[in-house]
């Protein structure tokens, strides 16, 4: 199975327009992990002025699918994710880091944890995902 380096798989992020609108950056990409970055602003908050829980899926999801596309290649979709909402996320910067658990020649399992980095550059774990990818066919 063929897998992307760094800058392919960074140059597959900037091509979703939805990840170009959250602002997320892919800072590592290697196997079994991947990291995505989301600087926080105001756009991505709710009402408490903390992050929104959808932006936290999205970061999960997609460092999920990235850490599996490192073992399986670029031609694969999620399959299914949970997202556990641990504390609320604020500060400057959310960090989405999933590793591949366990792997077949079609289909990865991940684990996600997302930290909050505040401004000092203090961490702390705001929600934590499991999920799947699984190559698709794209001559479909």
């Amino acid at each position: 199975m063929e897998t992307l380096g760094f800058d392919a798989a960074a140059a597959v992020l900037a091509a979703q327009p939805f990840s170009v609108l959250v602002g997320a950056r892919l800072s590592a990409y290697a196997p079994p992990r991947a990291v995505l970055e989301i600087p926080i602003r105001p756009e991505l908050l709710q009402q408490f002025g903390f992050v929104h829980g959808g932006v936290l899926s999205y970061a999960a999801d997609n460092a999920i699918t990235f850490a599996a596309g490192t073992v399986l290649g670029p031609s694969i979709v999620t399959t299914g994710f949970t997202v556990d909402y641990l504390r609320p996320a604020k500060g400057v910067l959310l960090r989405a880091e999933a590793a591949v658990v366990e792997s077949t020649k079609r289909q990865a399992l991940c684990r996600c944890e997302i930290v909050a980095v505040d401004e000092d550059g203090t961490e702390k774990v705001c929600a934590a995902a499991q999920g799947s990818a699984r190559l698709i066919d794209l001559s479909r």
